[in-house]
């Protein structure tokens, strides 16, 4: 006789979505689906349901996808958000910070199992030029800080995924180059699963490292540049470029002064002020009140 389902719950943006990893059929797979079919051992049945929309910021996160998770009543919930977040004109860390600790609190006064992850930036992912890279560097190592306090803070497993070793294995990546292929997707998995494993957590077998399809070739990545990616970064562009642009110019007038320190403590500053101010309610638009 099977146990009681063991509920689980991926929230987040693409990458958690699956982008990367379609199945034969077209839909999309991804490293939480992986990693469902080994949290429990044969006989207990787990439920996953994918509440995760490419594009997510930490406010739709918040506002649209941690109440339907909540009412699916989770026993793990992931929570993996804020690339997206850094690419936007409207980046507020403070308002990161408190939407975050909105929604893993959420989870915790629950008792539901929270996993958390770190992200490599998107300005080394699509090898952008320094002064360009830079400032979005800045930010996801804002992002990351915050989210490693908070996961401390709130006990959750969290996975190191910011590290250069996997960023730097194209074969690890897609044809966009921003998110895994079915090999990453399998490697996050894996190593979420270990994690899991180490504390008793995870009860099935781990997730295979070995793909089912073929990695796309240069002729599929120069197709989804033709195609799907002169979208995706148009779309960006309108709403980050102006900013970005502006960020890079502050970047190399700092640069020739000899003062580039100044930015990265500015960061790392804004970021511990988001941290001090999480004790504090979150209002209707996510921000700290």
């Amino acid at each position: 006789m099977k146990g009681r389902p063991l509920r689980f719950a991926a929230l987040g943006d693409s990458l958690t979505e699956g982008i990367g990893d379609p199945l034969e059929d077209g839909r999309r797979r991804g490293w939480a689906a992986l990693l469902a079919e080994g949290l429990a051992p044969a006989e207990v049945p787990v439920e996953f349901r994918n509440f995760a929309v490419s594009g997510a910021q930490t406010l739709d996160v918040l506002e649209r996808q941690l109440p339907d998770a909540l009412a699916f009543a989770p026993d793990v919930a992931s929570v993996v958000v804020g690339v997206n977040d850094t690419l936007r004109r409207t980046f507020d860390i403070q308002r990161v910070a408190a939407r975050l600790d909105g929604v893993y609190g959420a989870f915790g006064e629950r008792g539901t199992l929270l996993l958390t992850a770190c992200l490599p930036d998107p300005g080394a992912l699509l090898g952008l030029p320094g002064a360009l890279a830079r400032p979005l560097a800045r930010r996801q190592r804002a992002v990351n800080s915050v989210v490693h306090a908070l996961s401390e803070r709130h006990g959750a497993v969290h996975l190191h995924a910011a590290d250069a070793d996997w960023v730097a294995d194209r074969a690890l990546w897609s044809a966009d180059r921003l998110h895994p292929g079915e090999r990453g997707h399998r490697l996050l998995a894996a190593r979420f699963h270990a994690l899991l494993a180490a504390g008793g957590a995870a009860l099935g077998p781990p997730p295979g490292a070995e793909p089912d399809r073929p990695a796309p070739t240069r002729t599929a990545g120069l197709w989804w540049l033709a195609t799907e990616g002169t979208g995706w970064v148009a779309r960006r562009c309108t709403d980050l470029l102006p900013q970005l642009l502006a960020l890079a110019a502050e970047e190399v007038r700092h640069g020739l002064r000899g003062t580039s320190a100044r930015l990265d403590l500015r960061a790392s500053a804004g970021a511990a002020a988001a941290l001090s101010a999480v004790s504090c309610p979150v209002s209707a638009d996510g921000a700290a009140a």
